[in-house]
């Protein structure tokens, strides 16, 4: 994920695939106010603040927080540049078993308190760019979810909690999330005869 203040920013095209994910029951090491600090134990894979991320053909089980977290950057911040909410991400064709089951940490309780347990298989936090909540997203800047039938999801719908209080709930309609985003090529390196 990019992070705000630094000189190179707009991580895209990134492809997650072919792993297996499973029992991800670690406690956080991560040194006090450091950004991957916030990742609960039992946390399978995270996206955050990045365009065009493709997570395919993965096994994920036994992670007890969720298995797959679409998360906006939480923190604060002062850079005009940077953009904090993950665009274009499509989740599709990845395998899943048990999880949800005991969500950790300030991240688990949020999720918790908006959706109960146990936590779906796929959780999106629902933020936005204000000017998107209020028109309309492009279609290489949605989530997409294509998945077996019987994968649980749930959007937190966190940022109408926050501008519309007293009108807003979560959703768990993963069909509003059907479509596809075009496989961004392979990376090469140069031992695999890349540039």
């Amino acid at each position: 994920f990019d992070l705000p203040n630094l000189p190179v920013q707009g991580g895209h095209d990134i492809r997650v695939f072919d792993n297996d994910v499973v029992d991800n029951d670690t406690a956080n090491f991560a040194p006090e106010g450091n950004i991957v600090g916030i990742v609960p134990k039992g946390m399978g894979i995270m996206v955050m603040a990045n365009r065009n991320v493709h997570v395919f053909g993965n096994r994920l089980s036994g992670n007890g927080t969720t298995h797959v977290l679409i998360a906006a950057y939480p923190n604060d911040y002062d850079d005009d540049k940077y953009m904090f909410v993950p665009r274009g991400v499509y989740v599709h064709d990845n395998e899943y078993g048990e999880g949800g089951f005991a969500p950790d940490g300030e991240v688990g309780k949020i999720v918790t308190d908006v959706i109960g347990e146990p936590v779906p298989d796929i959780v999106w936090d629902g933020v936005t760019r204000i000017p998107e909540y209020f028109s309309w997203v492009s279609a290489e800047n949605r989530i997409y979810i294509s998945e077996p039938d019987g994968t649980s999801f749930a959007n937190l719908k966190m940022i109408s909690q926050m501008l519309l209080p007293w009108g807003w709930w979560p959703s768990t309609d993963i069909a509003a999330h059907a479509g596809s985003l075009p496989e961004p090529a392979p990376v090469k390196l140069p031992q695999d005869g890349g540039a």
